[in-house]
């Protein structure tokens, strides 16, 4: 795959992620975050198996498509989800966006330490010009720490994108035969596998309410599996640094979306730290 194709793919992941998170926040008043999450990874299953079915490509994946199956699967959905869909309990749509996205914080190091990727010198820079960005638009000294969960809620997030990190990382360390676009239906079934059980424990009485289905419907069946879909190949053909930026603009996108629709508050912070990591992508993608 091209640079180009893979830059492509990742501004659509941008668009349809970034408007994820806001939609969430809402639907969330009508459904528990974990039923949420696990609704949201079966109907992509069942999306994506519908699709490959009518195109003739639904098939049992092959003994090497396993590796990059279980850590899609088990990390970048199921764990990703759980993690995230409980922490906009506590965390504003916005700073979720922003800090479940946060995978330049995991990984570029591990892409270091494990794949021996070499970064350039400007790409440092702009990895460390991302960060400042992150850390302007979560704007930590605005938030009351001592709140109940908000601080369990970030420690959440944070795990939330060294999952995803590591999915990343075992793609490019072991890439499946098949294309990936063949293995969606069995990595959203296997992320939802995963959080039924927690689901079942943390919110027995919990669900998804009628007002929510629509967000649910529009989530499960469209922009997860394309979004997914979109990252994971994206993920797989870009310089760490480049791809840990580029999912950077997803919260850009929520943070606009979450402050136009649910009139969250957009301050200086916000503005600063989105203008900083529209300028590290660019810089990256300079070499």
């Amino acid at each position: 795959m091209t640079q180009a194709r893979a830059l492509r793919l990742l501004g659509l992941a941008v668009l349809l992620f970034g408007g994820v998170w806001p939609v969430t926040k809402h639907a969330l008043a009508e459904a528990s975050p974990l039923w949420f999450g696990f609704g949201r990874a079966a109907l992509a299953a069942l999306s994506a198996a519908a699709v490959l079915g009518a195109l003739g490509r639904l098939r049992w994946p092959g003994r090497e498509d396993l590796p990059a199956l279980l850590a899609v699967g088990l990390l970048q959905i199921g764990a990703f989800f759980a993690l995230a869909h409980l922490a906009l309990a506590f965390v504003p749509a916005g700073r979720t966006a922003i800090l479940g996205n946060v995978t330049i914080f995991w990984l570029v190091p591990l892409s270091v330490l494990l794949l021996r990727e070499r970064v350039s010198a400007r790409r440092w820079a702009a990895a460390a010009l991302g960060l400042a960005g992150v850390a302007a638009m979560t704007g930590p000294w605005a938030f009351d720490w001592s709140a109940p969960g908000m601080l369990a809620g970030h420690g959440l997030l944070l795990l939330a994108s060294l999952a995803w990190s590591l999915a990343i990382i075992a793609t490019r360390l072991r890439p499946p035969r098949a294309p990936m676009l063949e293995l969606l239906p069995f990595v959203f079934a296997l992320g939802a596998l995963l959080i039924l059980p927690f689901a079942l424990a943390r919110e027995p009485g919990g669900g998804v309410g009628a007002p929510a289905w629509p967000a649910l419907l529009f989530i499960g069946l469209v922009a997860a599996p394309v979004g997914t879909w979109a990252v994971i190949e994206a993920g797989r053909h870009l310089n760490a640094v480049l791809a840990s930026l580029g999912f950077l603009l997803v919260p850009v996108v929520g943070v606009a979306l979450a402050t136009l629709w649910l009139h969250e508050p957009l301050g200086w912070d916000l503005l600063l730290g989105g203008a900083l990591v529209v300028a590290s992508v660019a810089l990256a993608a300079k070499g």
